[in-house]
């Protein structure tokens, strides 16, 4: 006896707000409160919310434990208004090869920090000594950063913005190696690699609160072109 054939099912759309609600239920970081609180700021300077307005809102600001929290406390003022930016990270041509930067600090220390273009590949080797990295203003030129680290009797510090990747793969002797792991949301942000070996030193590696890549492909449009 043939089998009743039944219809294919309709296929579903996704409801438009589907992707809005899984993001509102992310915790909030230290850099959507200070967003909220710019934007809130710049309405009490325009005249859009009286001082007692803006006080109830900064409040719960302070008290929003998700993004979900936030965005309610500016929906009637135009900020809120602009659409998300997409694709923000841009990046040149991925190289293989490349010379790396090399970081040494030997009964010294050693600091990069600041607006500074990041190499594929960035050596640190300290031996009695100190070298920070700080990333947090730098300019990614490509999506993959490589920092191999070695501390003896020394002390390597990375820092990098909380919304990049970033993973470690390492070990300590009598000393410690320890990267706070982070996945970026946009799938093309960043990555940054921590590679390290520590004898009787420390390497450590982890995001700065508040501190956020937003804006890559503007920022490398005013570095190289002023």
């Amino acid at each position: 006896m043939d089998l009743e054939k039944q219809p294919p099912k309709p296929v579903v759309p996704a409801e438009p707000g589907a992707a809005a609600r899984v993001s509102d239920g992310l915790r909030a970081s230290d850099a959507d409160r200070d967003r909220i609180a710019d934007i809130l700021r710049d309405a009490l300077a325009e005249g859009r919310l009286d001082p007692e307005e803006h006080s109830e809102r900064i409040d719960a600001v302070l008290r929003a434990k998700t993004v979900g929290e936030l965005q309610p406390l500016i929906q009637d003022l135009p900020q809120a208004r602009k659409a998300p930016e997409t694709g923000a990270y841009s990046y040149g041509a991925e190289e293989q090869t490349g010379a790396a930067e090399n970081l040494i600090a030997v009964f010294s220390s050693s600091l990069r920090k600041g607006r500074w273009r990041v190499s594929r590949r960035t050596n640190a080797f300290a031996v009695f000594g100190s070298i920070e990295i700080d990333l947090t203003q730098a300019l990614f030129e490509q999506r993959m950063t490589v920092i191999n680290a070695t501390s003896i009797f020394g002390n390597v510090e990375v820092r990098v913005p909380e919304n990049i990747t970033l993973r470690g793969n390492g070990s300590g002797i009598f000393g410690n190696f320890e990267v706070r792991t982070l996945e970026a949301v946009e799938p093309d942000a960043p990555v940054v690699v921590v590679n390290g070996y520590s004898v009787f030193g420390n390497i450590e590696a982890k995001p700065k609160r508040g501190r956020r890549v937003t804006d890559l492909q503007d920022r490398m449009r005013k570095y190289f072109l002023g």
